[in-house]
């Protein structure tokens, strides 16, 4: 629902005083105005069922107890996976394009010119069996705040025109703290374990990562079981990182 909120300009300087300069307004109403008294209009969200919560909202703590969920630490949960050997391709990309984001250092740079290239290696070497998105709006539980867009989603769907069940794979990058990320991916790893359920394709356990594309940390969520490596995975062992995404796909991780 919106409102609109119109102020009389001539009486802006007395609006202490000329209460009835202000006025609310909704729906066609709202501009039914005098054509010969000029007003200035400010919309409004209407915040009856208080404020809205979108993935970015959440902190680890609060997604934690929001969602009642119990958090299992380890060192090295992924440190024992099998590593996949990078193509030559990719070590070269990443030689060039990490010392390039690490300059620029933003965000939007990091993921688009490291992230990006470890997910489509990873699509490649999975002989595009799964599909990759990244940037994409995906909504699953608006009342809970499970709204909002996603840097990268991995499904073991190898349909790549549209989203399909079951996503596997959540991956949030971030300039310099990953652990700003957290909240946020763990919320984004509650919607797809949902997603995967209301589509009837649900599997053991949905996987996340958050990354400044030269750190990675990763996660596991298996029912109300959150697991978090607190062991960080660096770019220098790219074939690490690969080995332990190719291990989630196969749910061996």
């Amino acid at each position: 629902m919106k409102m609109l909120l119109t102020l009389n300009t001539k009486s802006l300087t007395t609006i202490r005083r000329a209460k009835s300069s202000v006025s609310f307004q909704s729906g066609e109403d709202a501009y039914k105005s005098p054509p010969d008294s000029p007003c200035v209009r400010f919309c409004l969200e209407s915040t009856a069922g208080g404020p809205s919560m979108a993935y970015s909202n959440f902190t680890l703590t609060e997604v934690q107890e929001t969602f009642q969920l119990k958090k299992v630490l380890s060192t090295g949960l992924f440190s024992e996976i099998k590593p996949v050997e990078p193509s030559a391709y990719l070590s070269t990309v990443l030689g060039k394009k990490a010392a390039l984001a690490t300059a620029i250092g933003t965000e939007k740079a990091r993921s688009e010119l490291i992230v990006a290239d470890i997910l489509f290696e990873l699509r490649e070497h999975l002989e595009e069996r799964i599909s990759l998105f990244s940037g994409i709006e995906f909504n699953v539980d608006a009342k809970n705040g499970l709204v909002g867009v996603c840097d990268f989603l991995v499904s073991l769907s190898p349909d790549q025109l549209e989203l399909q069940a079951p996503i596997i794979i959540l991956v949030e990058a971030k300039n310099l703290d990953m652990k700003q990320g957290l909240g946020q991916c763990v919320a984004e790893m509650l919607a797809a374990q949902r997603f995967n359920a209301e589509k009837g394709n649900n599997i053991r356990a949905v996987y996340g990562a958050t990354t400044t594309g030269i750190d990675w940390q990763f996660l596991k969520l298996e029912e109300k079981h959150l697991h978090l490596d607190m062991a960080t995975y660096t770019l220098e062992r790219c074939d690490r990182l690969l080995g332990i995404l190719v291990s989630m796909v196969e749910q061996k991780a």
